[in-house]
């Protein structure tokens, strides 16, 4: 089993910058990949960025490509998304997920490629 804990989001104005958190803990010994998605109210969850255990690779949806970066901490086991240039329309809540499996995705940038995931943490950019 693998928990995941997001922490880091929060009320911000457009332009501003934010830090998302993600503590995992337990059997991570397996991961091959960690992503960030996000749910706005009435909305699909829907993917925002990537990162592979294997090579450090990573991989992002167009709408943030420049502003968002995914990163992780070898030691602490945390992996991180930068969101710089924040819009009105990145609020959403920002769920971790992560793949346990020794299978590399086919479709990452699917919910159904991670198995486990956080609670969400909520991110409100003002205009």
């Amino acid at each position: 089993q693998v928990q995941l804990r997001e922490s880091g989001g929060g009320l911000v104005q457009a332009g501003g910058s934010l830090r998302l958190s993600c503590a995992a803990s337990g059997r991570t010994s397996s991961t091959y990949a960690a992503g960030w998605f996000r749910q706005a109210p009435g909305k699909e969850r829907t993917f925002v960025a990537g990162i592979y255990w294997t090579d450090d690779s990573t991989y992002y949806v167009d709408s943030v490509k420049g502003r968002f970066t995914i990163s992780r901490d070898y030691v602490q086991d945390t992996v991180y998304l930068q969101m710089n240039s924040l819009k009105p329309e990145d609020t959403a809540v920002y769920y971790c997920a992560a793949r346990v499996s020794r299978v590399r995705p086919s479709d990452p940038q699917t919910t159904r490629a991670y198995n486990y995931w956080g609670q969400g943490t909520q991110v409100t950019v003002s205009s």
